[in-house]
């Protein structure tokens, strides 16, 4: 074999075995630790590779704490890390909130952070108070005018609230609420426009931060809209209603009178159907009273000369009717 190719495959595989020992042996890292004041072996720095934690992260958590003059420790920062959390989220939530003399131990720290939430976020939330506008409300005054109103809440993060606390939506759905109850019950808009200021004591009263992972500072009416005239709207649809109510009455007594109408006229037509075939039976009954003896010739002619009268009487009343029969005569 040729020597310089042995020379190079010997220096690959020792640069190949040196990489693998400060691979699993960060003595960098050590080093750089121990000039902290960070203690730490190499054996643990070792034994992290092999659990799958990355040193690195866990080396710089802890000197970054001691730097700060917290006190954690290296079981500590791996137990979160294993568990899912962010390591340097919780460390520089710690020391802001140390720095700010606000309440929040290590435990509670890592409880926040694997309930999903941001901790390093809430505790500057809790130094710098947020600021959270609300999407337009509409609400109707009892006179029936319509405002249209936009707040701003000021909130600052319940660090003892924020795991299992309800989030921002509920804060901005409570808060409009509130307003519309508050504008709800104003005799007139006059009033709630000339005193904004009454729908943000009214709100603050309830309450509304309660159960929530945010204290509420402060709520602010940012701008107050005229909208529409609900009650005069809601007055014409019932007016509208009303006269469509009546007109349909109206129309179900119509068609009831003209039924009735049309059932008496059947029933005349009827009774009139019932004279005539009575009428037709009268020649018959007087037939039948000659054959049996019970009507003479007498009282025949006199049955005749009543019809002839009644037959007169009737011409004489209606005109019409006398006129009709003279003409009848002429053109005989």
């Amino acid at each position: 074999m040729d020597p310089l190719v042995s020379i190079i495959a010997i220096g690959v595989a020792c640069l190949v075995g040196l990489w693998i020992i400060f691979y699993f042996i960060p003595v960098g890292l050590w080093f750089t630790a121990l000039l902290s004041g960070v203690k730490i072996s190499l054996l643990q720095l070792v034994f992290m590779r092999w659990r799958k934690v990355p040193p690195t992260v866990i080396v710089s958590a802890l000197i970054t704490s001691t730097k700060a003059g917290l006190s954690l420790s290296r079981d500590q920062l791996e137990a979160h890390y294993l568990a899912g959390g962010r390591v340097k989220s919780v460390v520089n939530a710690l020391i802001s909130a140390d720095k700010a003399n606000i309440p929040l131990d290590y435990r509670s720290a890592t409880a926040i952070d694997l309930a999903g939430r941001d901790v390093f976020e809430a505790v500057q939330m809790s130094v710098n108070p947020k600021i959270l506008d609300t999407p337009p409300v509409a609400a109707v005054a009892k006179d029936g005018i319509q405002l249209i109103a936009k707040a701003r809440v000021t909130v600052r993060a319940n660090i003892k609230q924020l795991v299992g606390g309800a989030g921002e939506e509920t804060v901005l759905a409570r808060v409009g609420e509130g307003i519309v109850s508050s504008i709800g019950s104003a005799e007139n808009h006059k009033h709630v426009l000339a005193n904004p200021d009454t729908i943000s004591k009214v709100v603050l009263a309830k309450g509304l931060d309660s159960g929530t992972a945010f204290e509420i500072l402060s709520i602010d009416i940012a701008d107050i809209d005229v909208g529409k005239n609900i009650g005069a709207m809601l007055q014409m649809d019932q007016a509208n209603a009303d006269k469509n109510i009546a007109q349909a009455r109206a129309e179900e007594r119509r068609a009831m009178a003209v039924a009735n109408e049309q059932e008496m006229k059947a029933k005349a037509q009827e009774a009139r159907a019932a004279v005539i075939l009575a009428e037709a039976e009268i020649p018959k009954a007087i037939a039948e009273a000659f054959r049996t003896g019970n009507l003479g010739i007498m009282d025949y002619y006199k049955f005749q000369n009543v019809q002839a009268d009644t037959r007169m009487r009737d011409s004489i009343s209606d005109p019409n009717q006398h006129r009709t029969g003279q003409t009848g005569k002429q053109g005989e």
